[in-house]
């Protein structure tokens, strides 16, 4: 069943279900990949669903951290949920070891040997990792490793 599928079958339960948050969510989730569609033109795939899913997290993300400043525990609670069904689209992350593993092979496919060769690194990282962890996490772990 392809992402979009998912999304669906995952809204149609919500209301049946009467989850509020997870059918609030899964209904942002799919207009955030109609939008998309409708810029590009043609039909999203599942990598590019999940690449829309992750920059929803993304933003509940930079929320959550706005709310914790802010001492809005009302708020905190609502997006901490949000997060959590958003998670539930993406692949199981990668741990700092695998993480770790997979920057170490990149560096010596691609010959890196210092900081100047970071953008090589990153630009043949990243299709690898995709999905299962944060571009600013792959960044440190490539940092660390150069």
């Amino acid at each position: 069943m392809s992402l979009a599928d998912q999304l669906s079958e995952d809204m149609k339960q919500a209301m049946k279900d009467k989850d509020k948050t997870r059918l609030s969510v899964v209904r942002m989730v799919r207009a955030a990949v109609k939008n998309k569609e409708i810029e590009t033109g043609t039909p999203l795939t599942d990598d590019e669903i999940l690449s829309v899913v992750q920059k929803e997290l993304k933003q509940r993300q930079d929320s959550l951290q706005a709310f914790e400043s802010a001492g809005r525990s009302d708020l905190i609670q609502a997006v901490q949920a949000e997060i959590l069904i958003l998670q539930g689209y993406l692949p199981s992350q990668l741990s700092d070891e695998e993480l770790s593993q997979v920057v170490q092979e990149t560096i010596a496919e691609v010959g890196a040997t210092g900081k100047g060769d970071m953008g090589r690194v990153m630009s043949a990282l990243m299709p690898k990792v995709r999905g299962r962890a944060d571009g600013k996490r792959v960044q440190q772990a490539v940092q660390s490793h150069l």
